[in-house]
């Protein structure tokens, strides 16, 4: 079982940098590096929701499950 996060791809599609997204919801460049590269354990539902505000989408177009 893992999770498959696809940060980059929404990041991509609205063509908006790591450091401009870190600060548009409020956490530093090195958390969301840690968190959109599946380092994290978790991630308060705060931060996605400020992350799917952001890149204007849904958490399922950001996470995925897989059971590989």
């Amino acid at each position: 079982m893992r999770s498959i996060v696809n940060w980059d791809v929404m990041m991509a599609k609205r063509k908006i940098s790591a450091g401009e997204l870190a600060e548009k919801i409020g956490i530093t460049p090195a958390n969301l590096s840690i968190l959109k590269n599946n380092k994290a354990k978790a991630v308060r539902f705060s931060t996605l929701a400020a992350l799917c505000e952001a890149l204007d989408c849904q958490p399922a177009d950001l996470l995925e499950y897989s059971e590989e």
